[in-house]
């Protein structure tokens, strides 16, 4: 049964982190749903680390070149960006703790939902197709702070983090290609930070997964996590956002015939 868990909830990690659904929401629900309380501390730190680690191979070329140019534009941007979502976080950390329970991950969703929407709608009319060198971005510094409050704001669950900074990018008229580059980029320094944060709590945890177990987990995140974010590239340039739209519905639905009805009959 270990196994089906971890499993389980690498795919979700692996899909969710990418795809404009929300991983945390995913994971809140799942864990809601299947009644698991066991403590899963030392598995999520390990499934940070695999989707980093499919971020870094489908982008590899990108960010040796950013490596190798530590002071040109992208990088400011991403800097940028990453101030104000680390502000967001340590100033409302508290509140986004109390928050983590599937009541508000349905608002999460049905927030990502309308938010893709109304994304897909703006840039329909978006003529922006203009291809950046990944080391000078075609994003302004108000534009990539913006972003990045967005991101700030994801960190709630059920809000998704890639859903929200590549929607803001496209209603920023950032072209496509930018949009989920610089999405994805930027994840980078978040999920480096994520990683560290729960990194401070593994001294008072309990683990209830063997490192096997854990180290299957890992597996799937990370090669669910490369196909999940060359998917998500695709789906962003045929402008086909609402299909997570209808899914994160649909998903609403059934938490709340799970969370109510089934709780009356």
């Amino acid at each position: 049964m270990a196994y089906l868990i971890v499993i389980l909830i690498g795919l979700i990690q692996g899909i969710a982190e990418f795809l404009p659904i929300s991983s945390s929401g995913h994971l809140v629900a799942m864990y809601d749903i299947f009644n698991i309380t066991d403590n899963t501390i030392l598995l999520s730190i390990v499934l940070h680390i695999a989707t980093l680690f499919a971020i870094i191979v489908v982008y590899y070329k990108d960010i040796m070149l950013l490596i190798k140019n530590p002071f040109c534009k992208t990088n400011k941007l991403l800097i940028t960006a990453t101030i104000p979502t680390v502000i967001i976080v340590l100033v409302f950390e508290s509140v986004i703790d109390k928050v983590f329970n599937s009541d508000f991950v349905i608002i999460g969703f049905l927030i990502t939902a309308i938010v893709l929407f109304v994304s897909e709608i703006i840039s329909k009319n978006n003529k922006n197709e203009f291809k950046s060198d990944i080391l000078n971005l075609n994003i302004s510094y108000k534009n990539a702070c913006i972003i990045g409050v967005a991101q700030g704001i994801a960190c709630v669950p059920g809000i998704s983090r890639s859903g929200s900074t590549i929607a803001t990018a496209l209603c920023l008229k950032e072209s496509k290609e930018d949009a989920t580059k610089f999405s994805f980029l930027m994840s980078i320094p978040i999920i480096i930070a994520s990683f560290l944060y729960e990194l401070l709590k593994i001294k008072d945890a309990t683990f209830n997964f063997s490192l096997t177990q854990v180290f299957v987990g890992f597996l799937v995140a990370f090669v669910v996590g490369i196909f999940a974010i060359k998917f998500v590239i695709t789906i962003v340039k045929k402008q086909k956002l609402y299909v997570f739209s209808i899914y994160l519905i649909l998903l609403v639905i059934v938490l709340l015939v799970n969370k109510y009805l089934v709780v009356i009959w």
